[in-house]
């Protein structure tokens, strides 16, 4: 099961989403009892992330948090990544891409980080 958590002030596609996290489930390899959380937070929260777990004081774009612990019959949570909003509009304008395609990148790092 593939969660997205978002405040509702940020315009995702979770479909859109949910579809691509398969997508790299499936090339990665990763079993379908597998489970993950996409949460999408702003800059104040995600320094907060930052400052507390990596010991930075600078906002990152993606964090990752590896679970992989049992959460019901037959599912493990493998993790959560965690995405910062607001920094994802900024990368997206800096690198002339599209937001959806930054938001796909920021992803598939987080996924490959859980999965070390």
């Amino acid at each position: 099961m593939i969660n997205i958590i978002s405040s509702s002030r940020y315009k995702i596609n979770r479909k859109r989403i949910k579809i691509f996290v398969q997508e790299v489930f499936e090339k990665e390899q990763i079993d379908h009892n597998y489970s993950l959380n996409v949460v999408f937070v702003g800059k104040n929260k995600m320094k907060v992330f930052t400052e507390k777990y990596k010991n930075e004081k600078e906002t990152l774009p993606v964090l990752s948090f590896k679970y992989d612990e049992d959460i019901g019959e037959k599912e493990v949570l493998l993790g959560e990544v965690i995405i910062c909003f607001p920094l994802v509009i900024l990368l997206a304008a800096e690198r002339n891409k599209r937001v959806d395609e930054m938001i796909n990148e920021l992803i598939k790092h987080g996924i490959k980080n859980l999965l070390k």
